[in-house]
């Protein structure tokens, strides 16, 4: 892909030139000019610039989501002739959630495996928007995650619903909550864990508006008391504390074996739909379209199909 691009696209992610030089193992001096000369080749400011660092103009965020296409595309062009020399063409990327993981993914790619045992497999375990950082950069071909609110339509993501689940709330074994059924506002009084990160660079996934008026996002949320990518390191600060780990409700065995409970909610919890997220440019692929009715049939084969809403 074209260089001036390759450097727009690391300033736009680092959001800073140092950032982005040291990432490039180039000069902030020679970066600083080629931003200056692609400036000018497209006849539009790209970048505001401040003390703060850079951040994309409305002319960069186009360029921005085009070059990640185009980058994208060029990316997976390579990927796909490096698998064919290695005779890799059956291999496996995918993204997922813990629970997802843990409930019927694991087992797929074991089956996978013992099918076509000359298959490599890269399983990349997180939260959504680190998942949807690695699909956009071509690390992984697909992931699972809930249904991402506020999401920007200019991604260029295909959403396949699975099923559909609700954010269980567990505690450590003697705490108060588990007395009785609770209020989201009694839950709400004791400090809050959840296992993902607000890490700016993803703020560019949602669309502004939608944040402003409806949704809320990872972003948004400041009842926060801990945070981190480590589902491990949830579950032990929630067994250490009277804090309350949100996570999604089929872990609820899992979390028991480990010493955390689920608090019964008085009042019905609001149910969000859990599925597959890939770039459309890719849907009608025979390989990307093989990998999701596998993963479809392992997910029904433990937890119940999605409906649509009535």
């Amino acid at each position: 892909m074209d260089k001036l691009l390759t450097q727009f696209l690391a300033v736009a992610d680092a959001g800073s030139l140092s950032g982005a030089a040291t990432a490039l193992f180039i000069t902030q001096p020679t970066l600083s000019f080629n931003m200056n000369k692609l400036e000018e080749t497209v006849g539009a400011q790209l970048f505001d610039r401040s003390s703060r660092g850079m951040q994309l103009t409305r002319y960069g965020e186009t360029l921005y989501e085009n070059a990640r296409l185009m980058q994208r595309l060029y990316d997976n062009t390579l990927n796909a002739i490096a698998d064919q020399k290695r005779g890799a063409e059956r291999g496996l990327s995918i993204g997922s959630g813990y629970s997802w993981w843990t409930m019927f993914l694991r087992d797929m790619v074991i089956a996978y495996q013992r099918e076509f045992p000359k298959a490599p497999v890269q399983i990349s375990l997180g939260n959504q928007l680190r998942l949807m950082d690695q699909m956009l950069s071509g690390d992984i071909s697909m992931f699972l995650a809930h249904e991402i609110e506020g999401l920007s339509g200019a991604i260029g993501t295909d959403f396949v619903p699975l099923t559909r689940i609700y954010n269980g709330f567990f505690v450590r074994e003697g705490h108060p909550l588990l007395a009785r059924k609770q209020s989201l506002s009694e839950i709400d009084l004791y400090p809050i864990v959840i296992s993902s990160l607000a890490e700016s660079r993803h703020e560019r996934f949602f669309d502004p508006a939608r944040r402003r008026t409806r949704v809320e996002t990872v972003f948004d949320r400041t009842s926060v008391a801990f945070r981190t990518n480590s589902l491990a390191a949830c579950v032990d600060y929630a067994l250490a504390t009277d804090a309350v780990l949100v996570h999604t409700h089929v872990m609820r065995d899992d979390f028991a074996r480990r010493g955390l409970f689920e608090v019964q909610q008085r009042d019905e919890p609001r149910r969000a739909v859990t599925g597959i997220y890939v770039l459309k440019e890719r849907r009608g692929e025979d390989r990307v379209e093989e990998l999701i009715r596998r993963i479809t049939a392992a997910c029904h084969a433990v937890l119940p199909a999605w409906k649509p809403a009535k």
